[in-house]
């Protein structure tokens, strides 16, 4: 009897059946697999699919990133403050009109307004809020720019307003604004920045009122004639509720995505439908501020025109029920602020 030694089959000395499968057996892929179904690489059923490529941030998404269609925040306020200051009376400087120091208040809001929007890139990016978003792709959540750059970017922006406000102070000698433009910034930061961003507690359409309409408006008024007057506040408050309404309406459009994500803005704690009416009343209660200009300046009533793109809006609002509908309404109420704060600066002033 042959031993258990014996009587073991070496299987490579076993050469395989008819119709079987080769030991050499073409792949999925359509390589040779040798032995045991692995390639050349090593791995099993060979190399696996290449992740897709994200292609690197072009000049286009950087000037995306900076939601060109919320700048109308920065002129309107600007526009509406120089010609409040206008009709005050003037010294023999004639600091109303003094043009430089406008476009230097012009210089602080847009910068601080491109660095909100590049820092709320970077924040809610990092934190992967916007990994649920809707709309146009962010910087920072879709891997086309580094999350350093991105901040260093917003950065640079506020840079730049703080250079422009701090020769306001100078010139101007009112040393105590310097604290105001500090807040300023703070406040664009700590939006959706830091630990506890004000604006995951449904506060940003205060700060937005405060900052993009009171400060933004009187500030621009108090530099140029060291007085605020009537038109300069109502103003204010005007260009302060359309600031409102752009964040409202940006924020109902992600209301879903920012449930999700933990956000708690303004129209995540409305709910759906309260927070549209409420972007209605943001949108309509300047119309009715213009009533008081019409009696204080005869080309005031022209102003109304601009219903023609504020009523769309609210339209669209009420009864939108895609993204691309609220992007649009996003888009009328921009163009809204800007031709609602040059059309009443210019009436105001002529």
């Amino acid at each position: 009897m042959a031993s258990p030694k014996q009587q073991r089959i070496d299987p490579k000395t076993v050469s395989p059946k008819a119709g079987s499968k080769s030991s050499s057996a073409v792949g999925k892929n359509g390589s040779k697999n040798a032995g045991g179904g692995k390639n050349k690489s090593g791995r099993p059923g060979g190399r696996p699919p290449k992740a897709p490529k994200i292609a690197k941030a072009t000049a286009r998404d950087w000037i995306s990133g900076a939601r060109i269609q919320t700048l109308p925040l920065a002129f309107a306020p600007v526009a509406l403050g120089t010609a409040a200051a206008a009709v005050l009376p003037q010294d023999r400087d004639g600091a109303g009109w003094d043009w430089v120091s406008a476009v230097l208040c012009l210089v602080v809001a847009v910068s601080l307004q491109i660095g909100v929007n590049f820092a709320n890139d970077y924040s809610d990016g990092v934190r992967g809020t916007d990994d649920h978003r809707v709309g146009p792709r962010r910087l920072t959540a879709s891997g086309a720019a580094r999350p350093r750059t991105v901040i260093t970017v917003a950065f640079a922006w506020f840079g730049i307003a703080a250079v422009a406000g701090l020769v306001i102070v100078v010139r101007s000698e009112h040393w105590w604004l310097l604290a105001v433009g500090a807040a300023a910034i703070v406040a664009a930061y700590f939006y959706t920045g830091g630990k506890r961003p004000y604006g995951y507690l449904g506060l940003g359409e205060i700060f937005v009122f405060i900052f993009f309409g009171l400060v933004a408006t009187a500030g621009t008024t108090y530099v140029l004639a060291d007085t605020v007057n009537l038109e300069s506040w109502l103003a204010a408050i005007a260009v302060g509720l359309f600031a409102v309404a752009t964040l409202m309406v940006n924020n109902i459009r992600d209301i879903a995505q920012d449930k999700i994500a933990g956000k708690r803005t303004l129209a995540v704690r409305m709910g759906n439908m309260p927070s549209r009416i409420f972007y209605v009343v943001a949108m309509l209660v300047p119309f009715g501020i213009l009533g008081i200009y019409t009696l204080l300046y005869f080309n005031a009533y022209l102003v109304y025109f601009v219903l023609l793109a504020a009523l769309p809006a609210c339209v669209i609002v009420l009864t939108g029920k895609t993204p691309a509908e609220l992007i649009l309404a996003l888009k009328l109420t921009g163009l809204t602020a800007l031709l609602f704060g040059i059309g009443l600066a210019l009436a105001i002033a002529f």
